[in-house]
Order: structure tokens, then sequence, then C-alpha cells
């Protein structure tokens, strides 16, 4: 049978509720777009200083604050509490963040009305039932739904480690995945909403980039990973192990290369 990804399972809400478990390693660990990706966004979605966002599940703040270094007012909604509370200490500096213990769901916002709608790596984990409609309820006229994604690619330049890690994985019975497959080119933009009435025609931009990890870093990246979440503890912590002494061996450092697909949607 097909993987299907934990998002589009009926367990969704209890496989999101997990990254709260994982608050100091996913604060260390996750990747932030470059910044010229944030510019984009502030271009293409029309905002300036002062404009207001909602972004929905900020983790720990890592995409809140270089919206809030441009000067955007940002009330980000974390589902989880212990993401919640890193997130307000990470951006304390920041007099116009305010981060709500929330689901974008369970959100209530009143007359709340804002500028831009913002998502990073984050939107696909919104009940679909409600992610377009309530996303278009809460913005102004000629307000912006932006979602930003960036998954993990292997272009024609990546390092033969994608390929040979596989050995670590069906060391501990799993399937081996084809890098090939993970080609930026066969990336489709993830939320091109065309069938949505209530958004105009997306502009799509998309970035590659690259991040280096230690051996360290990218065992505390994988640990936050949703696809490692699948495997029972025993197998999950032998498969971390192997890759992080593989990226010993191999020099202590691996770099992985990210496809930033951003997508900006004016509200029809």
């Amino acid at each position: 049978m097909p993987w299907t990804p934990p998002w589009e399972r009926s367990e969704r809400d209890a496989c999101r509720l997990t990254f709260d478990e994982d608050v100091e390693a996913y604060d260390c660990a996750r990747p932030v777009a470059p910044a010229r990706v944030f510019d984009d966004l502030v271009e293409l979605a029309g905002l300036q200083a002062g404009s207001s966002i909602v972004e929905i599940g900020p983790g720990t703040g890592q995409a809140t604050r270089p919206l809030a270094e441009r000067g955007l007012r940002v009330l980000a909604l974390e589902l989880g509490p212990q993401l919640a509370a890193q997130a307000r200490r990470n951006l304390a500096s920041f007099a116009d963040v305010d981060v709500l213990t929330t689901s974008f769901e369970a959100w209530d916002p009143g007359s709340t009305r804002v500028d831009a709608v913002f998502a990073c790596n984050s939107f696909h984990w919104v009940d679909p039932a409600v992610r377009l409609s309530k996303s278009a309820a809460v913005l102004r006229p000629d307000g912006h739904l932006i979602v930003l994604a960036t998954p993990w690619v292997v272009p024609d330049h990546a390092d033969r480690f994608w390929w040979d890690v596989q050995d670590d994985y069906a060391a501990i019975g799993s399937e081996r995945l084809d890098p090939a497959t993970q080609h930026p080119d066969r990336v489709a933009d993830r939320w091109t909403l065309e069938s949505s009435a209530l958004f105009d025609e997306p502009t799509v931009r998309r970035q590659l980039f690259e991040v280096t990890f230690t051996a360290d870093q990218y065992a505390l990246n994988l640990s936050t990973q949703s696809g490692m979440k699948e495997f029972a503890p025993s197998a999950r912590a032998e498969l971390i192990d192997r890759i992080r002494r593989r990226v010993l061996n191999a020099g202590g450092t691996v770099t992985a290369n990210l496809l930033a697909v951003l997508t900006v949607a004016r509200r029809s």
C-alpha cells in the first residue's frame, strides 16, 4: 500500500502535536529559508512596515523573526504549548509580535482582519475543510495568502551521501528510496490554489538553497522530521545513530539542498 503522509490521515491532529515533544531540537536544527525569500514575500504581497499578518504554526519562531525584522505586525498561532513558549522567548524583543497557543482551526478571529495569512511548512497540517475558507475570511479586501514550503530535494549536483544513506534505512527494515525522485524539477508547486474561487491565480517563486549540518545538527534535525516519527523508537534511534556516524566518517558535515516554494495569492 502506498505511503500516505501523516497530514493526510485521520490522525492528523495527533501527529502534529508530536512536534511539541522536540522543542529544543526543533529550535536548534530546523533550517530557515534565505532572506531573499522573505524579501520576495513582502514584495509579492504588497506588504510594508506596519502591515498585519496572521502566521499559522510558527514553531519556535524561525520564520517569524524575518517577518518581524521587516517591520510587520505578526499574530502567530502555535498549537504546541512548549513550542509557543519557546517562540515567545525567542521573539521577546519584537513588540509587534504576539504568540497565541491555539490552532488556526480553533482560533476565534472575532472582527480581526489582516493584510496577510502566512504559513511556513505548516499549511498542509491545517484541516483542508477550513484552511482556504478561513484564510480568506480573515483577510482584508486585497489581502494575500502566503504559503512557503521548503522541501528537501536532491539536484543533479547533490553529494553521493543521499544515495549511500539508503543503506542505513534498509538496515532497519525500511524501504530504500531513489533520491532521483526528489529532484527539484519533480517537486510540484504544492499550493497553486487554481481550483479555489476564493483567491486569484497565485504567483509562485522557487529558489534552491543549501544548508550545511554537522553530524550532531543533522541527527537533531532528523529527530524532528515527521517521517522519522513513523519508526518504532528503537529503530528510530538506531537509524539516527547510523546516519550520524556516516556523516562523521564522511568528514563531519553534510550539505542538504532545499527548495523554497513561495506561493502568494490575493483574495478574490
